[in-house]
């Protein structure tokens, strides 16, 4: 099992697959590597899934040590761990907060972004819903249970298969006799609220840091966390993003539905 050790003692999972052009895959805020499983087998490149401090296989910490520049800081010991001088970024949701961040702190570590569903400004309604069930069990107590009331209230994503959802549950969730059981530390959710602190702060000086590198934008068009304002504003700053709004998904698109694979092979191209 991989695992390198954080620079306060933490042992932090992460796979490492495929060959050629290093890709490190940054996940949402309660998730894990197992974010990118359905884009994984249509990337050509070598694919690097950490899972967060507190979340999957690595060791749980202090909450305080649960933000931004912490987790971004462990990427960069990731990056020296494997003896990378250099990678791109492909961030889901918290994950894309991160590469952001590190463009404006570590920019000469990267070789350009994709952001999937997030940026400089998160919308309200997808704050209150992140606040509302973050650190909690959910109600369902089979896999089965959990992947039928996705499907049924979930209706800011369409045409999903009942196996997607499945897949979706086992990822996030551990079935136990007792229920099911989120896959991260559930002090998270103290370390993400307190103090009133909103999950990011303006982060449109770090999204500008992105300007020397190949970014692209990939947005669930039923999103309730990236505006189509903010993607439109970002889109202005750099019209050159390549850019991609995908049908019948809300936050965060798979990442393989054809419009998502398309921007994401262009982007590639674009680092070569």
């Amino acid at each position: 099992m991989p695992n390198y050790t954080s620079a306060d003692g933490l042992s932090l999972h992460y796979t490492d697959e495929g060959e050629g052009l290093p890709v490190i895959a940054l996940a949402g805020l309660t998730r894990n590597g197992a974010d990118f499983d359905h884009v994984a087998p249509h990337l050509p490149v070598r694919l690097i899934r950490p899972d967060y401090r507190g979340r999957g296989q690595s060791d749980w910490a202090d909450p305080a040590t649960y933000t931004i520049p912490q987790e971004a800081a462990d990427v960069l010991a990731l990056m020296d761990h494997l003896g990378l001088e250099k990678a791109a970024i492909l961030g889901t949701s918290r994950g894309g907060l991160i590469a952001m961040v590190l463009a404006a702190t570590a920019n000469d570590r990267l070789l350009g972004i994709a952001l999937n569903d997030i940026g400089p400004a998160i919308a309200e309604k997808g704050l209150e819903v992140i606040k509302d069930y973050i650190g909690r069990n959910p109600a369902q107590k089979t896999y089965v249970a959990a992947a039928e009331a996705r499907e049924k209230l979930w209706t800011h994503f369409q045409d999903v298969p009942m196996d997607r959802w499945l897949a979706e549950v086992k990822a996030h969730y551990k079935q136990t006799d007792d229920g099911l059981v989120i896959r991260y530390d559930p002090k998270l959710r103290d370390a993400v609220l307190s103090a009133d602190v909103k999950l990011a702060p303006d982060l449109w000086p770090v999204f500008d840091a992105c300007a020397n590198m190949p970014l692209a934008l990939i947005r669930g068009v039923n999103s309730d966390l990236l505006s189509v304002e903010t993607a439109d504003e970002m889109a202005q700053r750099r019209p050159d993003m390549i850019r991609a709004e995908v049908s019948g998904r809300g936050h965060v698109p798979f990442l393989d539905e054809p419009h998502a694979l398309d921007a994401l092979h262009l982007w590639l191209e674009k680092l070569q």
